[in-house]
């Protein structure tokens, strides 16, 4: 393993649907997210075309809490994270595996009003447990990773 490696991922894009938050057995909140970030570029023929990404957001604490509770589908907002890849079994015994970003800051950048100081970031706390081997609900399995 290196020492000198770097895991952080930065992205500025919108919410893709409303935030749900829950709690984790250990009282930890939990709220997972879609960000789609998008770019435009001339193609080959010289048209110009649009590219959309869709990432998987999970965050812990009380940054969970303020995006549910402050955030919504459509906000601009800014992630400042690390990636992480998970594995599980679902139901069925397939071996199933995501990737995703575990957010350490997020940020609403968009012009939606905010109330409560919805437009302050919220950085999580150094002693955020490590997420579950699948933290998505209790016995539910997942079959397919829900955007």
């Amino acid at each position: 393993m290196q020492k000198n490696s770097v895991n952080k991922v930065l992205l500025v894009g919108r919410i893709g649907q409303k935030p749900e938050l829950k709690y984790l057995p250990n009282q930890t909140a939990l709220t997972n997210i879609s960000v789609a970030t998008s770019e435009s570029f001339k193609g080959a023929d010289g048209t110009n075309q649009d590219k959309t990404e869709w990432h998987r957001i999970v965050i812990f604490g009380k940054t969970a809490e303020f995006v549910a509770n402050y955030l919504d589908k459509g906000n601009l907002i800014y992630v400042d994270g690390r990636l992480q890849t998970r594995s599980w079994e679902n139901r069925d015994g397939v071996k199933m595996s995501t990737t995703e970003i575990v957010a350490q800051t997020v940020t609403p950048l968009g012009s939606k009003p905010q109330s409560d100081g919805g437009r302050d970031s919220v950085s999580q706390q150094s002693s955020t447990p490590k997420p579950a081997s699948n933290p998505f609900g209790g016995g539910e399995d997942k079959d397919e990773v829900p955007f």
